[in-house]
C-alpha cells in the first residue's frame, strides 16, 4: 500500500504530505484546489508520462516522493533489485519502498527506486504489481470493446489467461508460416528470375574456373613478360657477374675461394671463423647464380605467344570482376550460389510443404480458439451475474448485466467479440454500456466490474479520481459504501466531491488552497471530528458553517459508522 507521498511544485501545490495508510482515503477541496495534482503526482510515481506544463508557476522542477509498504519478497523486490534499488525491511515479512520523480521546466524527467536512479519504465513495471487506477477517462475507456474483453480476461482467472497464452502461440506460428507462404507465392516469378541469372552467373563462373590470387599472379606475369628484354638484361648481366663465364671477368666463385684458402692458412681462431663465412658466400653466390641461371631460361622460354595468353586469361577473370565486384566474390559465389540455387529450385516442393504447414497451424488454432471462446463464455455468465449483483448494492436494483460472447475476426487476442451490455429496468432491452449507460450508471458499472474482478484477481491499491462523476443521493450513498467494503481488502484511496462519498473513508484528507497575494499555493491536512464535519457540510451546500449543512453532514457520518 501507499504509506506516504509528498509533494513539491506540483500545479497549485507548492508543498504538501500525505499520510494515507490503509483502509478507504477519501480527499476533498474546493475547486481548483489542487485534488487533481494528488492524482498527478502519484501518476508520476506510477510511471505515467511527464509534463513539464505540471510544474507550478515560477518553480525550476516538480516532484514527487513516495513511501510504499510492500512484500519483503516477491517479484516487486527483485524488480527494484534489478533496477539496482533496494527495499527497507520494516518487520512481518513487510518493507518500505522509496520511490520519486522529478520533472524539470526543460522537459527532463528523472526517476529514484529504492535509493537509486532508474528509468521511469521501472515505475510503471512496478506499478503493474501494486495499483489500479481509474479515472473519468478510464469509464469512457470500458466503452472500447477492447477494454470490456480485457475486463471479461481479467475475471476468468487462469482457465482463460491458459487458454489465452496457448491460443497467441498458435497465432504467432499460424502467421508467421502464413506469412512465409504467402511471400513465396506471390515472389515466385521473381524468384524464377533469380534463379535462371544465378544459373547463368555460375555456368560463367565454372567456365573461366579461376583460381584464388590467380588476378593477382597474372598481373605480375604479365608485367614480366612486357618487360622481358630490361629484364632479361638485367639477370644476365648479374648471372656473369657472379658466374665469371665470360673469359676477360673476374670468377666471383674462384676469388672467394682463393681467399677462404689465403685464411685456412693462417693460424688463428678469429680467421678461422671468417673463413666459414666466407664458404657461406660461396655458397649462397653460387645458389644466387643458378636462380638466375633458371629465371633468364623461363624468359628465354617465353614469347610473345604467352603474353597474348596471359592477357587473354586476365581479360576474361576481369569479366568476372566487373560482375561481381571482385575475383574472390565471384569464387565464392560457386559456394553459396549452388545452396541458393538449389532452395530456388525447390520454391514447389516448398509451397507444398508450407501449405501443409499452414493447414495444420489453422488446425491447432481452431481448437485453441474454440477452447479460448468456451473459458471466456463461461466467464462471461459468471461476471454478469456478479456485476448485476453488485449494481444492486450500487442502487441499481432492476439493473441486469449480460456478457456476450460472439465470433469476431481473427486477432492476437483471439476471435471474439466481446461485449457488457446493460438493461437497467425490467422490460428494457439489453444495450452495450457503449451507448446505453448514462455516466452515473456507467461510473457504478465501471466500479461494480472492479469490485468483482478484484475478489479473482487482487489488486493492493485502488485510486478512483471522482469515480462519483454524475451520481448524487441514494446511490452516491451506496458509492460509498461498496468502497468502504473494498477496503476491507485493499487500499482505496477516492478523489471525490460528494459527501455521501467521503462520509465512508477512514482516512478524510482535504487539499486546503490559500493565497498570500501573488502565487496560489495548497496544502493537504487530515480532518476529524468538527473540521470533518465543516468540510462534509461544505460539500453537501457550498457553505462549511450552514447549521442544516453541518446537520446532514453529522448524520452521514453516523450512517457511515453504523455502515461499518
Amino acid at each position: 500500500m501507499i504509506e506516504e507521498m509528498r509533494l513539491r511544485d506540483l500545479g497549485v501545490i507548492a508543498e504538501a504530505t500525505l499520510s494515507i495508510g490503509p483502509g478507504f482515503t477519501a480527499i476533498t477541496g474546493e475547486t481548483g484546489a489542487g485534488k487533481t495534482m494528488v492524482v498527478t503526482g502519484l501518476g508520476l510515481l506510477l510511471g505515467q508520462r511527464a509534463d513539464s506544463g505540471a510544474i507550478r508557476s515560477g518553480a525550476p522542477q516538480a516532484s514527487v516522493d513516495g513511501v510504499w509498504i510492500v512484500p519483503d519478497t516477491g517479484r516487486v523486490v527483485e524488480r527494484v533489485r534489478e533496477a539496482g534499488g533496494d527495499v527497507e525491511p520494516i518487520g512481518d515479512g513487510r518493507a518500505e519502498l522509496y520511490v520519486g520523480r522529478t520533472i524539470s521546466s526543460e522537459g527532463r524527467s528523472r526517476a529514484t527506486v529504492g535509493g537509486r536512479s532508474a528509468p521511469a519504465g521501472v515505475l510503471g513495471d512496478l506499478a503493474d504489481e501494486l495499483v489500479v487506477v481509474h479515472g473519468q477517462s478510464d469509464q469512457l475507456r470500458l466503452r472500447s470493446a477492447a477494454a470490456q474483453r480485457d475486463a471479461l480476461d481479467r475475471f476468468g482467472g487462469e482457465a482463460v489467461a491458459a487458454a489465452l497464452e496457448a491460443y497467441r502461440g498458435d497465432f504467432e506460428t499460424f502467421r508467421a508460416v502464413d506469412r512465409e507462404l504467402t511471400a513465396l507465392v506471390e515472389d515466385r516469378d521473381a524468384r524464377a528470375r533469380e534463379a535462371a541469372e544465378l544459373r547463368e552467373a555460375l555456368a560463367e563462373i565454372e567456365q573461366i574456373d579461376p583460381q584464388p590470387g590467380e588476378d593477382r599472379d597474372l598481373a605480375i606475369r604479365a608485367e614480366r613478360l612486357a618487360n622481358a628484354e630490361e629484364l632479361r638484361l638485367a639477370a644476365a648481366t648479374a648471372h656473369e657477374a657472379l658466374s665469371g663465364e665470360e673469359a676477360d671477368a673476374p670468377d666471383v666463385s674462384a676469388l672467394l675461394q682463393e681467399a677462404r684458402r689465403a685464411l685456412d692458412r693462417a693460424d688463428d681462431p678469429a680467421l678461422r671463423d671468417l673463413s666459414e663465412q666466407i664458404a657461406d658466400l660461396a655458397y649462397r653466390t653460387a645458389d644466387v647464380a643458378a636462380t638466375l641461371s633458371r629465371y633468364l631460361a623461363d624468359l628465354d622460354e617465353s614469347g610473345p605467344h604467352e603474353l597474348a595468353a596471359v592477357e587473354e586469361r586476365r581479360a576474361a577473370l576481369g569479366i568476372l570482376v566487373r560482375a561481381h565486384g571482385s575475383l574472390d566474390a565471384a569464387i565464392a559465389l560457386l559456394g553459396s550460389g549452388s545452396a541458393r540455387l538449389a532452395e530456388l529450385d525447390d520454391d514447389g516442393d516448398r509451397i507444398e510443404r508450407l501449405t501443409a504447414q499452414r493447414d495444420a497451424a489453422a488446425s491447432r488454432l481452431d481448437d485453441t480458439a474454440a477452447r479460448l471462446t468456451a473459458a471466456r463464455t463461461d466467464a462471461a455468465v459468471r461476471l454478469g451475474a456478479a456485476v448485476t449483483s453488485e449494481l444492486t448494492e450500487l442502487a441499481m436494483p432492476d439493473a441486469r448485466v449480460t456478457v456476450t460472447v460472439e465470433p469476431g475476426a481473427p486477432t492476437a487476442a483471439g476471435r471474439d467479440d466481446i461485449a457488457i451490455l446493460l438493461s437497467p429496468h425490467p422490460g428494457a432491452d439489453p444495450r452495450p454500456v457503449s451507448r446505453g449507460a448514462s455516466g452515473g450508471e456507467l461510473s457504478r458499472v465501471m466500479l461494480a466490474i472492479e469490485v468483482v474482478i478484484a475478489g479473482v484477481d487482487p489488486v493492493p491499491t485502488f485510486v478512483f479520481d471522482e469515480v462519483d462523476a454524475g451520481i448524487g443521493g441514494a446511490a452516491a450513498i451506496e458509492v460509498g459504501r461498496r468502497l468502504a467494503r473494498l477496503a476491507e481488502s485493499s487500499q482505496v484511496i477516492a478523489v471525490t466531491h460528494l459527501a455521501q462519498v467521503a462520509a465512508f473513508a477512514g482516512n478524510h484528507l482535504s487539499v486546503v488552497k490559500a493565497n498570500d497575494g501573488s502565487v496560489t499555493a495548497s496544502s493537504v491536512r487530515r480532518l476529524d471530528g468538527a473540521d470533518r464535519e465543516a468540510e462534509m457540510a461544505r460539500l453537501l451546500s457550498g457553505l462549511a458553517d450552514s447549521p442544516t449543512a453541518l446537520q446532514h453532514a453529522r448524520e452521514l457520518i453516523q450512517l457511515a459508522g453504523r455502515s461499518d
